[in-house]
């Protein structure tokens, strides 16, 4: 499935639109993540731990918006919107939403 943010892809046309398209992951914060983040936050550094689960969390909002694209018979996704927002009364969950537009292309792959 081929995603992207552009509203076409060079030298594939779009026969048919489809539709928006969602996908969404709401991960929580941990505690003791939030405690080994902090203690890096002050020493310096980037934070591993919350950077592996805000890439889990973007892998599988796109992974839910590619599989509802491919349901509806899409070739691809364009125009695609990454969103981040942070939830829950303490801030304590972030969610991340991928929406575009499922497309079949016209003809081909070209090689």
């Amino acid at each position: 499935m081929i995603s992207t943010t552009t509203p076409t892809l060079e030298g594939r046309p779009i026969a048919e639109y489809l539709g928006i398209v969602t996908g969404e992951s709401i991960v929580g914060a941990n505690i003791f993540r939030d405690l080994f983040a902090g203690i890096r936050d002050i020493v310096g550094g980037r934070s591993g731990a919350y950077e592996k689960v805000l890439g889990d969390a973007r892998k599988t909002a796109l992974g839910e918006m590619e599989a509802e694209a491919r349901a509806r018979g899409a070739d691809a996704v364009v125009g695609v919107d990454l969103d981040y927002e942070v939830l829950g009364s303490q801030n304590g969950m972030l969610m991340v939403s991928a929406s575009g537009t499922a497309v079949r292309l016209a003809g081909p792959p070209r090689l």
